[in-house]
């Protein structure tokens, strides 16, 4: 009842979109903060419009901004968000500076989306085609909030698949494998009790979420001096930089099915 006319917003959309892409034309490298906070605000305004703009079914159709060039300049826009984020997190960016990720996760795409595409790939190998799939597959893993931490793992997955098996059984299999060599990699890097670590990270996963207060990621921990190691590491600096391995293993693992 709220809303303008499609006309009204499209012309707003179209204007912006005409003005921003001139200004950062894709290929180029956006250079000094200047730029990155312009960049940021100006595609804040499109990711607005454009989020307001799918509920007319006529946009679908007219969107002068294709899918792919939409992708990269999301990607571009988390770039600078991953490169800015430190200094947001200690409040040194000023407000002006508005990120729209939760506008950037609306349009993004899932694991089954991209293992549909995987499938493709592989029908396609060999053909010429195939290499514009794996671009794609490329360009959603960049662009997406979610999956730009998994990108190495389902790139890698990508280039090894077998010619016939499943792509679903494949995949859950190869996550399964990275999954308990990479918690064996952090236990033995991290010193932590190996039994008590693997219980913990499977409490995680089976109730979505990384408890990191309270009693539990202190049974996981060596035994270590109040006042610090050999290497002068306290007890609390220890506990700090595990739970921030965890917390990663954690998200990267999160969401990516094994059944």
């Amino acid at each position: 009842m709220l809303l303008k006319s499609f006309a009204e917003y499209y012309d707003q959309y179209s204007q912006k979109l005409a003005e921003f892409t001139e200004r950062f034309p894709l290929g180029e490298q956006i250079i000094g903060e200047e730029a990155a906070r312009e960049f940021i605000n100006e595609f804040g305004a499109i990711l607005r419009l454009n989020n307001i703009l799918t509920v007319f079914d006529e946009f679908a159709e007219q969107n002068p901004l294709s899918e792919r060039d939409f992708q990269d300049y999301r990607s571009i826009y988390l770039d600078i968000y991953a490169e800015m984020r430190p200094r947001i997190e200690k409040e040194i960016v000023n407000d002006d500076v508005v990120f729209e990720i939760e506008l950037v996760k609306q349009v993004e795409v899932n694991v089954d989306y991209i293992l549909l595409l995987v499938e493709k790939y592989r029908a396609k190998k060999g053909d010429g085609e195939d290499k514009e799939i794996r671009a794609e597959i490329s360009r959603a893993l960049a662009s997406s909030p979610s999956l730009r931490n998994k990108r190495d793992l389902v790139e890698e997955f990508v280039d090894s698949i077998s010619a016939k098996s499943d792509v679903d059984t494949e995949w859950a299999a190869f996550i399964a494998t990275r999954k308990v060599a990479e918690l064996e990699d952090i236990i033995e890097r991290e010193n932590l009790k190996s039994q008590q670590a693997r219980e913990f990270m499977n409490s995680a996963f089976t109730y979505g979420e990384l408890q990191t207060r309270g009693t539990e990621i202190m049974k996981i921990l060596p035994p270590a001096s109040r006042f610090g190691n050999t290497s002068g590491e306290s007890a609390s600096d220890k506990k700090r930089r595990v739970v921030s391995v965890l917390t990663d293993y954690f998200n990267r693992f999160f969401g990516l099915s094994e059944s």
